[in-house]
């Protein structure tokens, strides 16, 4: 294997790695949201859109 082919290789490696890293982190995220969500919704505390949406 050439040098260059090397190098194109560990770039895809370590942008795949990257990319994978951040999608955990996001879907990670987004569940700590959703569950602080939960928590306020549970405190009664509601959301101003849903003052819209209700007569």
């Amino acid at each position: 294997m050439s040098a260059h082919a090397l190098y194109v290789t560990a770039a895809y490696g370590i942008t795949a790695v990257v990319l994978v890293g951040l999608i955990g982190w996001i879907l990670i995220d987004q569940r700590a949201r959703k569950r602080e969500l939960a928590e306020l919704e549970a405190a009664g505390i509601r959301r101003r859109s849903d003052k819209a949406a209700r007569p």
